[in-house]
């Protein structure tokens, strides 16, 4: 994949179709805490739902069509000083390197839009080993596991955790 056809661009209520065929997939869906996608409606809802004030999204794009998101949920109070990163691509684009880039090129972005973050984690499941590369090669660090940590489409898991700060 040649990356200049990588982008990353605001989330736009238009999205949601293009959303809803990768969001739809229960390969995709199996790694992240949302349920599955079944309409356009709920594709509009949740582009709604994850353009709020404590969050930032961007539409991960191919030729400025979207085919996965990169989220950061902005941390309040005492929590200010951090960010939550997750990500999702459609399965056509997996072990390409789009999530790769895509991930390389949100962070600078976040910690400019939020100069409160000193640091910026991300977690995944312990089994999802591409999302933990694709964390690696993104410049984050390994911290540790977290046994038995969440509930994910009804099945107990192992996370482990990784972040970037801000010396």
């Amino acid at each position: 994949m040649d990356p200049s056809r990588i982008t990353l661009r605001p989330i736009k209520p238009s999205d949601a179709h293009d959303m809803l065929s990768w969001a739809s997939d229960e390969r995709v869906m199996k790694s992240v805490r949302w349920k599955a996608l079944s309409t356009k409606e709920e594709a509009s809802i949740f582009i709604d739902e994850i353009s709020g004030p404590h969050r930032w999204g961007r539409s991960i794009c191919i030729d400025d069509r979207s085919i996965g998101l990169v989220t950061v949920y902005v941390g309040s109070g005492n929590e200010r000083c951090r960010g939550e990163m997750s990500y999702a691509i459609g399965v056509e684009h997996w072990g390409k390197g789009v999530a790769t880039v895509a991930v390389k090129m949100a962070v600078p972005k976040v910690f400019e839009a939020f100069p409160q973050i000193l640091r910026l984690q991300a977690k995944t499941t312990s089994e999802n080993k591409a999302s933990q590369r694709v964390l690696v090669k993104a410049g984050f660090t390994k911290e540790g596991l977290l046994r038995k940590y969440i509930y994910l489409k009804g099945q107990i898991h192992d996370t482990v955790v990784f972040s970037i700060v801000v010396d």
